[in-house]
């Protein structure tokens, strides 16, 4: 006996709810949205202030929409992703991008719009290549992350301040040296200087006394966060901006995606035959390559008997070696150093099998 499927719809069974997928260009004062609803024909942008938008989703929400929405992480934050989780809504926060693939150079917050709206459709199609995701934060991780990047701002500012000195001092034939704010030092500079040489500079001291003194504070609060135990030569502050750069190490499936968000990773250019390597992509958190960089000098004082260090710290250390070779070394030292703290931090491995001392 044959059945046939009746393709009349079961009253009974939950109906699949209408999908709303939305490109959102995030201003201060307004948002630009781009709407497309399921397979159909992107609808023209639409202007909405901050406010009226969150209203607007509310009421397709009440009619029974599902929404998908997407913006570029920028200045703002995560504020807005977490309004619209709150209401239902499943927000992706992306990487910031040129969306002017044809290179029309007409760049609108309309046509950015459209084309995030393109690229969201193919994404929510399956095609996972077509957004670049941002990991959002919890509340708590993005409030310490911003001590730490505020600290590293601070020193930025301190600096600028203490080179504008010494060009103050080089304009009229004068020299100062080192950390020349500093209360010790200042003290000597107003005996050595001309008065009126002082005077001139003396708002630039109190802007750089006072940096100073809160970039101190501020030190000691990260510093004390750290409670993990951590190989010879890394610092409680080290250890910190690493964490808290990276949020959540086992996100990281495995070594090559983190030594992609690391952007150490080599450039490549290669076609037929030809492959072709050349310097790292540095595609990916500029400040956690400057953090392990640093370790990675470290390592070579602190840690001799690491696996890293043994491979690596002739040619470091080597006088002869060119400079283009010691930077590709101590690259490869930190992009190593960093796979090898990853999974340390995962449990996958021990300090003790990579040959690292731990401090006490």
């Amino acid at each position: 006996m044959n059945t046939q499927k009746s393709n009349t719809p079961d009253p009974n069974r939950p109906q699949p709810k209408p999908l709303l997928k939305i490109a959102l260009d995030v201003h201060l004062s307004w948002h630009v949205m781009a709407v497309q609803e399921e397979g159909t024909n992107p609808k023209p942008p639409q202007r909405f202030k901050p406010a009226d938008f969150l209203k607007w989703i509310q009421q397709k929400r009440a009619v029974g929409y599902n929404i998908i929405t997407c913006y570029e992480a920028g200045p703002f934050g995560y504020g807005l992703h977490r309004q619209l989780t709150a209401l239902g809504v499943t927000n992706y926060v992306i990487r910031p991008r040129n969306w002017d693939d044809q290179h029309t150079r007409i760049k609108t917050d309309r046509t950015d719009a459209l084309s995030m709206l393109n690229a969201l459709d193919r994404f929510v199609a399956g095609n996972q290549k077509a957004l670049a995701l941002v990991r959002v934060p919890t509340e708590a991780q993005e409030r310490q992350r911003t001590q730490s990047r505020l600290r590293q701002s601070l020193v930025r500012d301190l600096k600028v301040i203490a080179g504008r000195a010494r060009g103050l001092a080089l304009q009229y034939g004068l020299s100062l040296k080192g950390h020349w704010y500093g209360r010790r030092k200042w003290l000597q500079w107003q005996q050595q200087l001309p008065a009126w040489f002082i005077t001139l500079i003396t708002p630039l001291h109190d802007s750089a006394a006072f940096l100073h003194d809160q970039i101190k504070r501020l030190t000691a609060q990260i510093e004390t966060a750290s409670q993990r135990p951590r190989p010879k030569g890394m610092g409680g502050l080290t250890e910190q901006l690493i964490e808290r750069e990276v949020g959540d190490w086992h996100r990281f499936k495995n070594r090559r995606q983190v030594s992609s968000y690391l952007g150490l990773c080599p450039s490549e250019h290669s076609s037929g035959q030809r492959h072709q390597q050349g310097h790292v992509t540095k595609c990916g958190n500029p400040r956690l390559r400057w953090a392990l960089a640093e370790m990675a000098w470290r390592l070579i004082r602190f840690q001799p008997e690491y696996r890293l260090t043994k491979k690596w710290k002739t040619r470091l250390m080597d006088p002869y070696t060119t400079v283009g070779r010691r930077k590709q070394a101590l690259v490869a030292l930190a992009r190593g150093f960093g796979v090898d703290w990853w999974r340390i931090c995962t449990g996958q491995t021990t300090p003790e099998k990579l040959g690292l001392k731990m401090g006490a």
